[in-house]
């Protein structure tokens, strides 16, 4: 079970402040507000995207894109939070405070719709027992066209996937 889930905001602090100090890193309104974007925010965002935010939001504040990444991965080694992987495209990041859930993911515009499904998770462990496995995490990431992308698309191009 995620440890994070549904946390309250003052007690997740609490948890990032530990991890900065344990770390050896000075906690900083820049770092902290980092973690109050995703808290807030039931989005996934890349790097880029929140450090235009961040600016967008709070404009005297100085806040740089390598606080943005080295903060953001601080928190996915620390399993705070995860990554979905667009390969060369980078990563887009979420709060790991979230009960488990499961991707689709739009291989034309990006978008990401989050699902769960206990049907799934049952056939999981099921398969697991019958192959003698432990499952200790899984990540399940299906890729494909979201309904806004196959209806932009040509006759010949749904005609070819048909």
């Amino acid at each position: 079970m995620n440890t994070l889930e549904n946390l309250e905001y003052t007690v997740l602090l609490s948890h990032f402040k530990e991890l900065l100090k344990t770390n050896r890193l000075k906690y900083t309104r820049q770092r902290e507000l980092i973690l109050k974007t995703l808290f807030e925010r039931n989005e996934h965002f890349t790097p880029e995207d929140l450090y235009l935010l961040l600016q967008g939001t709070y404009p005297h504040l100085n806040i740089g894109i390598a606080t943005v990444y080295r903060t953001l991965n601080l928190l996915e080694e620390s399993s705070m939070a995860t990554s979905i992987s667009f390969g060369v495209a980078g990563k887009k990041f979420e709060l790991a405070n979230k009960p488990h859930h499961d991707h689709m993911i739009c291989t034309c515009c990006g978008r990401i719709i989050e699902f769960e499904n206990d049907e799934i998770e049952h056939l999981q462990l099921r398969i697991a027992t019958q192959h003698h496995f432990t499952i200790s995490s899984h990540l399940m990431q299906l890729r494909g066209l979201c309904e806004t992308c196959q209806q932009k698309e040509t006759p010949s191009k749904q005609e070819e996937r048909a």
